[in-house]
């Protein structure tokens, strides 16, 4: 047997299979921003830095578009309606503003596969463009996970703007994040305004890093775009985390990082599947990815279908990073697609704070 497993290590250098590959057929992953909320996330992702991803935003203000850093592609939406000076705050100017600007939204979008569509709920146009966004893009084969925030307490009026938003949102979107403002007030109450929403973006920039480098890097057990689509497009509630570890401990302390997100809320007992890649140093073990594995599903669904990938990079040394494509989990930030929206078995509440405003759950 050990003869067996030293022929084995000594191996054989790999031979190049990707010739005449088709560039065509690379992956491709946008992520863009509708309204003024969008856009800042996508113009703070540009400034973080994002790679594997373009950056678009989609807008009714032209004035907001120029502030935007260059490397975005800017849309504005509607200039004929609204004169490129805004939606002035109401959502049905925001849906109509990107109807007649459906063409240009949908030529950018051909041969997209993933779009991360971000958005604030309560205002004008991230309201009511992003759920025709989310349907263009659906219609042109893409999957289409929306994160949007909902309003703080305060902004009273545009509450019910936002619930009605993400109502629509639902109908197209294979998933919806919502982040509550509240959430992030109480999370990092001390911190300036600007690094306050980039701990938000990070949700956004963990989802790219998680989704791109799970395709495009190669690995010793690989997992690929259509297992991918198999969780998200399902309309299941999907959520997508990235976590790491280090030292002895690492593989606990990358499953607790990995599961547990402050803004999120997320309940994994009873998820239907997941999609689990870890990348570690050269002294990774397949004991070491077994654990992982078993930890992160420990509380699934018995019949759960779980696919894992891995692979070294020897940069990491003594960490491990996961990343976690969950599927049926449970999470009153978290909705999976919903064409009817009467259905009163699936309620969703996002805090109790707004649940005491009485707000309809959706």
């Amino acid at each position: 047997m050990k003869a067996f497993v030293d022929n084995a290590l000594e191996g054989n250098e790999a031979q190049d299979m990707t010739e005449g590959f088709d560039e065509s057929n690379q992956l491709r992953i946008v992520v863009m921003g509708a309204g003024g909320g969008g856009g800042n996330t996508v113009n703070r992702l540009s400034r973080i830095g994002i790679i594997g991803a373009e950056l678009a935003a989609c807008n009714t203000d032209a004035q907001d578009l120029r502030k935007i850093d260059p490397g975005i592609t800017k849309i504005l939406i509607g200039s004929k309606l609204t004169r490129g000076l805004g939606a002035g705050g109401f959502p049905e100017i925001g849906m109509k503003a990107a109807e007649a600007s459906s063409n240009e939204i949908r030529n950018y979008l051909e041969g997209t596969h993933l779009i991360f569509l971000c958005a604030g709920m309560g205002g004008g146009t991230g309201t009511g463009a992003a759920p025709v966004i989310a349907e263009i893009a659906r219609d042109a084969g893409a999957i289409v996970v929306a994160i949007v925030t909902f309003p703080f307490n305060l902004e009273r009026s545009r509450i019910e703007k936002a619930r009605e938003g993400i109502d629509r949102l639902r109908r197209s979107a294979d998933t919806v994040i919502v982040i509550d403002n509240n959430k992030l007030v109480g999370y990092v109450p001390n911190l300036p305004i600007d690094k306050a929403f980039l701990v938000a973006d990070e949700i956004v920039a963990r989802a790219v890093k998680g989704i791109t480098e799970t395709i495009k890097a190669p690995s010793l057990i690989n997992l690929d775009f259509a297992d991918i689509k198999a969780v998200l497009g399902g309309g299941k509630v999907s959520v997508i985390s990235v976590g790491d570890g280090e030292g002895p401990e690492k593989v606990e302390m990358g499953v607790k990082n990995t599961l547990d997100h402050p803004l999120l809320d997320i309940d994994y007992k009873g998820s239907k599947g997941a999609l689990i890649h870890i990348t570690g140093g050269e002294d990774l073990t397949l004991g070491d990815a077994n654990r992982i594995g078993e930890l992160i599903t420990q509380e699934f669904d018995p019949s759960a279908n779980v696919m894992w990938g891995a692979r070294i990079d020897p940069r990491l040394k003594d960490r491990v990073e996961i990343i976690t494509i969950a599927t049926g989990v449970k999470s009153q930030h978290i909705m999976g697609k919903n064409r009817d929206l009467d259905d009163e078995d699936e309620p969703y509440i996002y805090t109790k704070e707004i649940y005491d405003l009485r707000i309809r759950s959706i």
